[in-house]
């Protein structure tokens, strides 16, 4: 199920929902207020990995010598 971002435009506080399908999105109602037309946000897409995007950009060492004996 995908978690979707929304801004209630009834109280103003964002939330969050997990929602089984496109067309559930537009049975979600504001959690804090009530209101049964919430707005949903444009979201990023976030992929989480083994790697931080920090060890991207610096050189990984192998194990291999560049150089030496």
């Amino acid at each position: 199920m995908p978690l979707y971002e929304f801004d209630c435009p009834g109280c103003g506080q964002p939330f969050e929902k997990l929602v089984r399908s496109a067309a559930a999105v537009s049975e979600v109602v504001c959690p804090n207020c009530g209101n049964h037309h919430p707005r949903k946000k444009l979201s990023t897409f976030a992929v989480k990995g083994g790697s931080s995007s920090s060890s991207l950009s610096s050189p990984v060492s192998s194990g291999c010598s560049t150089g030496g004996l």
